[in-house]
């Protein structure tokens, strides 16, 4: 049975950072990416990785999130810093194009 367990999630102040992490189980991560889901938006991808290393980003995030893989845990993590107010979302994980965690919620606020 596939799982995806995304945490890492939390209250934030404007300017600070936080490590999200993306546990797949029941299967070997080709790709992974990190969407996002703000409140009455869509949900949007915002970055993405591959098992061999490549990545990419959505120009919203790019400079401030990285992605990193590691392989031999089949875990995925982003790290986000220069959090903004609107960075405030549910963040979600997806492997493989087909599986989905439940998501952590990112609050950055003061």
């Amino acid at each position: 049975q596939v799982q995806v367990v995304e945490s890492g999630g939390g209250l934030v102040q404007p300017g600070g950072s936080l490590r999200l992490s993306c546990e797949a189980s029941g299967i070997i991560f080709n790709v992974m990416g990190w969407y996002r889901q703000a409140p009455g938006k869509q949900r949007e991808s915002i970055a993405g990785i591959t098992s061999s290393g490549s990545t990419n980003y959505a120009a919203s995030v790019k400079g401030r999130f990285t992605i990193s893989g590691d392989n031999a845990k089949n875990t995925v993590y982003l790290q986000m810093n220069s959090l903004k107010p609107e960075d405030t979302a549910v963040y979600y994980c997806r492997v493989n194009m087909g599986y989905w965690g439940k998501g952590t919620l990112v609050t950055v606020s003061s």
